[in-house]
């Protein structure tokens, strides 16, 4: 990995970290933690994954023959496919929508 890439995972470690700290939502449940007597000590591990990207795949250009329309990686469209999830037309066809919550029998 080079330095460049190593450079941008510590930047996005400090930006996680930043979110977390400057959380108006956050602060106000460990004030109201700290009002029922306890001290609030919060540790947050983060995994940052990467996989590197093809030339078609770092394009947004079709990948395993589907177009890579809207906010979906290849990885996500993966992961989708390895819960029999479709997000083409067929799956209203199939009783199967994205986000339905119920897998197919």
């Amino acid at each position: 990995m080079n330095q460049n890439v190593k450079n941008l995972i510590q930047k996005l470690g400090e930006a996680i970290h930043e979110s977390v700290s400057e959380s108006e939502h956050i602060a106000g449940v460990v004030k109201n933690i700290r009002e029922q007597g306890f001290d609030v000590l919060l540790m947050l591990e983060a995994t940052i994954g990467l996989n590197e990207l093809d030339a078609e795949e770092a394009d947004g250009s079709e990948i395993d023959g589907e177009t890579l329309d809207g906010p979906f990686t290849s990885t996500d469209l993966n992961f989708l496919k390895s819960l029999r999830i479709s997000l083409s037309e067929d799956s209203e066809e199939n009783g199967r929508r994205l986000g339905s919550g119920t897998p197919d029998e």
